[in-house]
C-alpha cells in the first residue's frame, strides 16, 4: 500500500523520519518530503504545515502527487478527556471542527454539505485495533484554529462534542481534504499535553525536550500492521 504521513511540524516529521527504510528526500511541488518504506508499505513523509488551511492545501498536495490509497495525520494533540495522559496514544475514529459555525439553524461544527464528523476508514482502524497496545485509545479528535491552553477552551469543546478525546489543529481539515478527494484517512496521534489538567504549556515544552521516539515507535508498530 502507498501510505502518505503529514505532520504539522518540522519537529514532528524529525522524528517520523528514522522511521523509514531506505529513506530518500524528494520534493512535492517545491516542498520537501521524504520516501522509504514502513514495513511492506510505501511510505512519504511530509509537513502539512500548522493550521487547518496549510493542512489541507499540503494534504491535498500529497493526493495530486504522490497518488497514496491512505492518507494519515500523525503527530502530536494536546489531550481533550481526563484518560488521556501526556504519552498517550490515539487512534482516531472520527474527526471533527470544533470552531465552525454557518449560522442559524445549523450545528457548531458543521459545514453545509459535509459530514459534522468525517469518519475513519473502518478497515484500517480494525487494522490499527490489531497492531496497537492495550495503552492506545481509539475515539474522537476536534481540530481548530488555536493552541488550545485553558479549562474553559476545553470545556466549550466537551460542550460540543462530550466524547472528544482529543484536539489538534490540522486532522479534521485533512480529512475533509481526504473526503472531497474520495481518499481513506487515518490519525495517529501522541498526545504532548493535557489543556485544563495541568500546567499544559510546561507539559507542551517538556514533551519535545524529552523527545519520546518510543511513542513514535508505536506509530510504526500501527502502519506495520495495515493490510
Amino acid at each position: 500500500m502507498k501510505i502518505g504521513i503529514l505532520a504539522a511540524m518540522d519537529k514532528e516529521v524529525a522524528l517520523l523520519i528514522p522511521l523509514l527504510k531506505d529513506m530518500k528526500e524528494v520534493e512535492i511541488d517545491a516542498r520537501k518530503a521524504y520516501t522509504g518504506y514502513i514495513g511492506k508499505h510505501q511510505v512519504c513523509v511530509m509537513k502539512c504545515g500548522i493550521g487547518k488551511v496549510s493542512a489541507a492545501l499540503n494534504a491535498y498536495r500529497m493526493i495530486e502527487n504522490f497518488k497514496p490509497e491512505l492518507v494519515i495525520n500523525s503527530g502530536v494533540a494536546g489531550g481533550a478527556d481526563a484518560s488521556m495522559k501526556v504519552g498517550s496514544l490515539l487512534v482516531a475514529t472520527e474527526a471533527a471542527y470544533h470552531d465552525v459555525w454557518c449560522g442559524p439553524g445549523t450545528n457548531w461544527g458543521h459545514m453545509d454539505g459535509l459530514p459534522e464528523r468525517f469518519a475513519m476508514d473502518h478497515m484500517v482502524v480494525e487494522s490499527c485495533r490489531r497492531g496497537a497496545s492495550e495503552d492506545v485509545r481509539f475515539g474522537l479528535i476536534c481540530s481548530g484554529d488555536r493552541f488550545i491552553s485553558k479549562v474553559e477552551e476545553v470545556d466549550f469543546i466537551k460542550e460540543i462534542y462530550p466524547d472528544a478525546l482529543a484536539c489538534d489543529m490540522e486532522s479534521a481539515s485533512i480529512a475533509h481534504a481526504c473526503h472531497d478527494c474520495n481518499v481513506p484517512f487515518a490519525v495517529v496521534r501522541v498526545v504532548s499535553d493535557t489543556p485544563g489538567q495541568a500546567d499544559n504549556i510546561s507539559q507542551y515544552v517538556n514533551f519535545w525536550n524529552e523527545a519520546p521516539e518510543k511513542t513514535f515507535n508505536e506509530v510504526k508498530s500501527i502502519i506495520e500492521s495495515l493490510d
